[in-house]
Order: C-alpha cells, then sequence, then structure tokens
C-alpha cells in the first residue's frame, strides 16, 4: 500500500506534459521527433490569465494527450516574485526569445513554431474555450 502514492506519482509525471526551458534542445529534439514547438511567454505568479489559461488548457488531458505525440513544450516564464526567478542562464534566454518572438510584450502569448523557430501559428492573450478547441486550431496550423 506504501507503493501505490509512489506508482500514482510516476504514472502523473509520465502521462502529463512536460515543459522545457532550454529551447535550443527543444529545437533539436522537435527535428529528431519530426514535432512541433509549442513556445509559451507566461507570467506564472502574477499573469491570471496566463494561470487561467494553464488550467483550462494547458493542464487538461486532451491537450496533455495531443502534445506528448505531437509537440515539443516551451515555457518562456516571466515571475515577477524573487522567489520564482529562473536560473540567470534560462532568464537570458528566455529574454532572448521575448526578444525574437514577443516584442510586445504580451502575456499570455503562445506560439506554434517548427523546427527551425519559424511562426506557423500565434494566440495572443486567452480566450475561454476547451482544450479540444486549442488542439483543432493546432491540428489545423500543422495541416495548412
Amino acid at each position: 500500500m506504501k507503493n501505490i502514492p509512489i506508482y500514482l506519482f510516476c504514472l502523473i509525471m509520465l502521462t502529463s506534459a512536460t515543459w522545457q526551458t532550454d529551447f535550443t534542445k527543444a529545437q533539436t529534439e522537435a527535428a529528431a521527433q519530426h514535432k512541433y514547438i509549442l513556445l509559451k511567454f507566461s507570467g506564472s505568479d502574477w499573469c491570471i490569465p496566463c494561470i487561467k489559461m494553464e488550467k483550462k488548457i494547458f493542464d487538461q488531458e486532451a491537450f496533455e494527450n495531443f502534445a506528448k505525440d505531437k509537440l515539443v513544450l516551451v515555457n518562456a516564464d516571466f515571475p515577477q516574485q524573487k522567489k520564482n526567478k529562473p536560473a540567470k542562464e534560462v532568464q537570458d534566454q528566455n529574454d532572448m526569445l521575448a526578444e525574437k518572438y514577443n516584442k510586445e510584450g504580451s502575456f499570455p502569448l503562445t506560439l506554434l513554431l517548427d523546427s527551425e523557430g519559424k511562426v506557423l501559428k500565434t494566440w495572443k492573450g486567452y480566450k475561454d474555450g476547451t482544450p479540444e478547441e486549442f488542439v483543432s486550431q493546432i491540428k489545423a496550423a500543422i495541416n495548412e
């Protein structure tokens, strides 16, 4: 019985989508596995629409099931609280990504990219919708 919580934790970790912070590694992985990159700009501890999008879209099974087979997920997070700040190298990379993909400083901003970093689709802000609708939009962009 003691092993059940560990088993459930491992099962959750295996089935849940994993957001990376290393964009270069994500590009290499996307190219090798013939996947697309979903890059999100978020303010995890201050941006209410970012938090809603996380809970209502990215944390949902329909999105996670699609993402694990088709996407490499990258999170460029810009938290405000000192305790949530990423390591300097991650922050430097996030700043570089913002300079390239998010010059306006929009939050949330989600981009679908190919493995070369070419933008295929952009979602600016968060609009209420289902994870299934979001996945359909990704599929449509991939098939265009």
